[in-house]
């Protein structure tokens, strides 16, 4: 099919992520006051929304502790800046087992947890967006598989939903966004929906140009779309979203460098998209125009 541009991209930045990065470079923020700060900072340089995960704020682990949200939510909320918040609802679904003659019970480091857990945070602290991992997988990462299931798919997409949170469907691959579809079949997920491409996460879609493709034309059209790589192809695909006519996702979640032996900070890689995108001759547009284009309520203080 044909390209079709986008002209007027809006930006996220994934500021920190649930992966064992905490250790590999100083900006990678841990606690609640570290994530708000660079996610101010990511708005400040051009940043529509912000997708946010909490960490144990003395090991940097990730956690999905209410509070931690709680305080992350305000401290962003009462900031002199505007900005989309996103919410992760990933956490809770991580299955591990030790070794593969013991697979007939999970392991202890396995963090598994209901619908109503998983959700807790998102109903308690009313994001704008929260996102919605939109199938199981097999991750490179600990060896480990994230779950979730239709049901469990049906119940918090449900969930978040009555709470007025707007979902972004997370998707690692073709058949998440043929889930997704029928999230939306249903009823349960409202049109248009909201996507995540999240490409070369092993075990999922890997970043090649050609698997892109089928995964950008396996979204509806009238969808609203991003997607992001990791690490050195980063960059790359903030273009290849834009001339496919998606949005960019940037930040620390997927790649820590912003140039070889030089450590970014989650600004410097907002700073480089908007780079990016206005060099292709396209927009990058305010959280205002997000909220319109996507239908969202901003949420006051607390």
């Amino acid at each position: 099919m044909p390209l079709t541009m986008n002209r007027e991209v809006f930006i996220t930045c994934a500021v920190t992520g649930s992966g064992g990065t905490q250790d590999r470079s100083p900006h990678v923020p841990r606690s609640p006051a570290q994530i708000a700060d660079s996610a101010i900072a990511a708005a400040k340089a051009g940043a529509a929304v912000v997708h946010c995960h909490v960490r144990d704020p003395e090991t940097g682990a990730p956690a999905r502790d209410g509070a931690l949200y709680r305080e992350v939510t305000e401290r962003i909320r009462e900031a002199d800046v505007d900005v989309v918040l996103n919410l992760t609802a990933g956490m809770g679904g991580d299955l591990l087992f030790d070794g593969t003659e013991n697979m007939n019970r999970p392991s202890q480091r396995s963090d598994m947890a209901g619908a109503a857990e998983r959700v807790a945070h998102v109903l308690d602290c009313r994001p704008e967006i929260c996102t919605l991992d939109c199938g199981t997988m097999n991750f490179a990462e600990a060896d480990y598989v994230m779950v979730n299931t239709p049901g469990m798919l049906r119940d918090m997409a449900a969930r978040m939903v009555a709470s007025g949170v707007h979902i972004e469907i997370e998707a690692f691959d073709t058949g998440h966004l043929w889930f997704a579809r029928q999230l939306v079949d249903e009823g349960i997920i409202p049109a248009p929906a909201l996507v995540q491409l999240c490409m070369g996460v092993p075990w999922g879609a890997p970043d090649d140009l050609n698997t892109f493709m089928a995964m950008v034309n396996n979204v509806p059209a009238g969808w609203h779309f991003s997607a992001f790589s990791l690490g050195r192809n980063q960059m790359a695909y903030a273009a290849a979203a834009v001339l496919a006519g998606g949005n960019v996702r940037v930040g620390l979640e997927d790649n820590l460098w912003l140039g070889k032996g030089q450590l970014a900070t989650n600004a410097q890689l907002v700073e480089r998209a908007v780079t990016i995108v206005e060099n292709m001759g396209a927009r990058v547009i305010t959280p205002a125009e997000v909220r319109e284009r996507l239908q969202l309520t901003k949420r006051a203080p607390a």
